[in-house]
C-alpha cells in the first residue's frame, strides 16, 4: 500500500482527462495546429512518409514528427482524430505517474504525492490533454528526462546515461525547442558528477543518434538546408509584425502577420518560403530595433501572465482549451509561481537546479519567438515538482502515515 496515494493522484488525473476527451467527442478539430499533426498522422498510417498536410507533393517539416507518429496506429477511420485525441490523454496520465516518482526520489514521499495530485488537477497540465498536438508529449519528455538526469547523477550508471540521452532526443523530436534543453542538462550532469565529462558525453551522443534520421532525412529532401522543423519563419514573421509590437497584441504571435505574407505562394517549396518568412522577420527586426527591448519585457510578461491575458485566453480558446479553464489555470500558475519558489529554497541546489533548467529553455524560447502558454508549456511539469515540495513541507504529516 505505499503507493497508495500516488495511485489515487493517478486515477483522479485518468477520471479528469477521460471525462475532457469525451466532452471533445464530437468536435471536430479547429484551424490551429491541430490540423497539421493530424493530417500528418493520417499520411503516415496510409504510408506516406512527411508531405505537407495540404499540398502533398511538397516535403513537410512544419513541426517535429514524434506526436504524429504516436498518433499514426490508431488513425482509423473517417472520425480518425477521436482517437488520436486518446494518445495525448494517455501521455498525460503518464506524466502525473512520472512527476509523482520523481519528486518522490527527490525530495520524499509527501512530496511525490503532493506533486502529482498538482499535477493531475493543474488546468495548464490537462487542458492539453486531449487536444491533437505536441505540447502532452514533449512534457512527458521533460518529465523523463529530469527523472533520469537525477538518477544518473546520484547512481551514474550506464543504463541511466542511455536512457536520458534518448528522453531529450525524443524531446527534441516533439518540439523542437528542446534542443536547448540537451546542453543543459548535459552541463548539470557534468557539474552533478563532479565535473566527469564521461556520461554527459554519452548522453549528449544518445540524444544525437535518436534525433539523426529525422535530421538526415530533411537534408536530403528539401531545397534549402532543414534540420528539425520548416516553422521558424513563420513562427518568426508571425511575432515580428507591428500587430505584435504595437498595442494588446504586443509580445505574442498572430497568423494575420503570416498571412499578410505579400509573396507568399501555396506551391513554394516549405523551406524557401521559410528561409524568406525569416528574412522578412529579420528585415523587420532590423528595422524597428529600438522597440525590441519593449517588446522581449512583453513576452516575458505574457508568458508570466502578467500582461495580455484576455488576448492569452483567446487563443486557447482558439485551440479548443475551454475558456474558464483558461482563466482558472492563471489563477492557478501564479499559485504555483509563488509555492515554486519556495520549493527552491526547500531543496539542496543539485535538485533545484536541475528543476530550474526548464524555464532556462522557456526564456529562450520567449525571448526569440513569443510570450504565450504553449511556449511555457516545457516549465510546467518543474513548475509541478517545486510546488509539490512545498506543499508537502507546508501541510504537517498524519502520524498515521509516518
Amino acid at each position: 500500500m505505499r503507493r497508495r496515494g500516488l495511485i489515487g493522484a493517478v486515477a483522479l488525473a485518468a477520471v479528469i482527462r477521460l471525462t475532457y476527451f469525451v466532452s471533445k467527442w464530437d468536435q471536430m478539430l479547429l484551424l490551429n495546429d491541430s490540423v497539421y499533426y493530424s493530417g500528418q498522422a493520417r499520411q503516415l498510417f496510409e504510408g506516406v512518409w512527411f508531405r505537407e498536410v495540404f499540398f502533398p507533393h511538397q516535403p513537410g517539416a512544419e513541426h517535429g514528427p514524434l506526436t504524429s507518429i504516436l498518433m499514426a496506429p490508431v488513425s482509423i477511420g473517417d472520425t480518425f482524430f477521436r482517437w488520436q485525441r486518446l494518445v495525448t490523454v494517455i501521455t498525460g496520465v503518464l506524466l502525473v505517474w512520472v512527476l509523482g516518482r520523481f519528486v518522490e526520489e527527490l525530495a520524499g514521499r509527501r512530496a511525490g504525492v503532493a506533486a502529482a495530485f498538482i499535477a493531475a488537477v493543474y488546468p495548464n497540465l490537462w487542458m492539453n490533454d486531449g487536444l491533437v498536438m505536441s505540447e502532452s508529449v514533449s512534457t512527458l519528455f521533460v518529465g523523463l528526462s529530469m527523472w533520469a538526469a537525477w538518477r544518473l547523477a546520484r547512481d551514474g550508471e550506464r543504463r541511466q546515461a542511455l536512457l536520458l540521452g534518448v528522453a531529450l532526443g525524443l524531446g527534441v523530436l516533439a518540439r523542437s525547442e528542446l534542443v536547448l534543453f540537451v546542453p543543459l542538462v548535459a552541463g548539470w550532469v557534468i557539474l552533478a558528477r563532479r565535473r566527469d565529462w564521461r556520461p554527459a558525453l554519452m548522453v549528449i551522443g544518445t540524444a544525437g543518434l535518436v534525433v539523426a534520421p529525422w535530421v538526415v532525412f530533411n537534408l536530403t529532401r528539401f531545397e534549402r538546408p532543414v534540420f528539425l522543423t520548416t516553422n521558424d519563419g513563420t513562427t518568426w514573421l508571425g511575432a515580428n509584425c507591428d500587430d505584435m509590437y504595437h498595442g494588446a497584441g504586443a509580445g505574442g504571435w498572430s497568423i494575420a502577420c503570416v498571412v499578410r505574407d505579400p509573396d507568399y505562394l501555396t506551391d513554394e517549396e516549405p523551406s524557401v518560403r521559410s528561409a524568406r518568412q525569416r528574412s522578412l522577420a529579420v528585415d523587420y527586426i532590423t528595422d524597428h530595433a529600438g522597440q525590441v527591448p519593449k517588446v522581449v519585457v512583453a513576452r516575458v510578461l505574457r508568458t508570466m501572465d502578467l500582461y495580455g491575458r484576455n488576448d492569452l485566453v483567446q487563443q486557447d480558446v482558439g485551440e479548443e482549451r475551454p475558456r474558464w479553464a483558461s482563466w482558472v489555470g492563471i489563477v492557478m500558475f501564479w499559485l504555483l509561481a509563488a509555492l515554486s519558489v519556495a520549493g527552491v529554497r526547500l531543496l539542496p541546489r543539485r535538485a533545484w537546479s536541475l528543476l530550474v533548467l526548464p524555464f532556462v529553455v522557456v526564456l529562450c524560447t520567449t525571448v526569440l519567438f513569443y510570450g504565450g502558454h504553449r511556449i511555457r508549456s516545457t516549465a510546467e511539469p518543474s513548475l509541478v515538482a517545486l510546488s509539490g515540495v512545498a506543499v508537502a513541507a507546508l501541510v504537517p504529516a498524519r502520524r498515521s502515515a509516518e
